[in-house]
């Protein structure tokens, strides 16, 4: 079963993965699959395999999209893991839900937290104006009605998350 691992920006979805990753690191049913991204290891945010337009184009990926100007990517290698009945998680764009859906077994981890959070935490980073931090909640868009979704609120502390998220993943069969 894929686990698709999406939220808004500020959110804390690179944390919750971390944390998820050191929670379940004894549990060897659970996969994490890191993403390939045309952005520079040294931008920050999460630990990504970072590629060039060019190299991003020669590659083959389980799935791929584009956003805020960047492209992403899944690596081929996930399926083996899926075929071998393991739960991988992967952080996932809401755009291609639908089509990782149709392809895999899909359940979304959905990690929020509420919008004057999400926007203290983007204005602490330091990389967005507030313009282009208003913006960027302005657009989030709405889950796909058809999924099966578990919900995390991170509005406490990343431990208390990383728990709940632990928790939900545990009881899946």
């Amino acid at each position: 079963m894929l686990i698709a691992v999406v939220g808004p920006s500020g959110a804390g979805k690179d944390t919750v993965l971390e944390g998820l990753r050191a929670a379940l690191a004894g549990e060897p049913r659970f996969v994490f699959i890191r993403r390939s991204i045309t952005r520079p290891a040294e931008a920050g945010g999460e630990a990504h395999e970072a590629l060039t337009p060019a190299e991003f184009a020669s590659r083959d990926f389980a799935l791929q999209w584009q956003a805020h100007g960047l492209h992403y990517g899944i690596p081929r290698g996930m399926e083996a893991e899926l075929a071998a009945g393991r739960v991988v998680l992967a952080n996932l764009s809401r755009g291609i839900l639908l089509e990782a859906a149709a392809r895999y077994p899909l359940v979304v981890l959905e990690v929020s937290a509420p919008p004057a959070i999400l926007a203290a935490r983007l204005a602490a980073r330091g990389r967005e104006t507030e313009a282009d931090i208003a913006a960027r909640l302005a657009r989030e868009a709405a889950l796909p009605p058809s999924l099966r979704v578990l919900r995390v609120v991170n509005d406490s502390t990343p431990a208390a998350a990383i728990d709940q998220a632990a928790r939900l993943l545990r009881a899946l069969d």
